[in-house]
């Protein structure tokens, strides 16, 4: 697996296709404590400053966490197509009706009563580090390519790996 740290834009951008293609991360929150708190949250975009959005309920745990420390830590995993993405980052949340409204869809009704609803809040988290690993050629490609490896010797390449550096202005 080759190496290839990307910055700023490129980092954006790959982190906008990985996150955004996932999709389902598991948010992590009170990192100090053994184990941390766990949750999966669905993105709702990676805006265009790399900073990763979700909704949320003001009285979850993971918002309660945030509240104390907003230090958290972001991982997206696609086994099937051999993508993967962890951030650690500081997140804030939200409760400004222009944002909830930009991120709330039909199907956040499971969830909510609505756009309204006292308890919906936003999640904003800006990326401090992130990491990602991708096979542009998916499982089974690179299941061959392994193959071909141990049969021949020769190391083949099975994609790239690296850290997305964003520089992200905090508001």
């Amino acid at each position: 697996m080759s190496k290839e740290n990307l910055f700023n834009r490129e980092a954006i951008d790959k982190l906008k296709e990985l996150a955004e293609g996932i999709q389902i991360a598991i948010l992590e929150t009170s990192l100090k404590s053994l184990p941390p708190h766990t949750v999966p949250m669905s993105t709702k975009e990676v805006d265009d400053e790399g900073c990763i959005w979700f909704l949320s309920s003001e009285k979850s745990v993971h918002n309660q966490n945030i509240d104390t420390d907003n230090s958290v830590q972001l991982i997206y995993s696609n086994p099937k197509e051999m993508k993967f993405l962890t951030i650690f980052g500081q997140a804030i949340v939200y409760k400004g009706r222009v944002i909830l409204e930009r991120y709330y869809e039909k199907a956040d009704n499971a969830w909510f009563d609505g756009v309204s609803d006292p308890d919906l809040t936003a999640i904003k988290v800006i990326p401090k580090e992130a990491h990602y690993w991708d096979t542009e050629n998916g499982k089974f490609i690179n299941l061959l390519k392994m193959g071909i490896s141990a049969v021949t010797g020769n190391s083949q390449d099975l994609g790239t790996q690296g850290d997305l550096k964003i520089s992200i202005e905090e508001h």
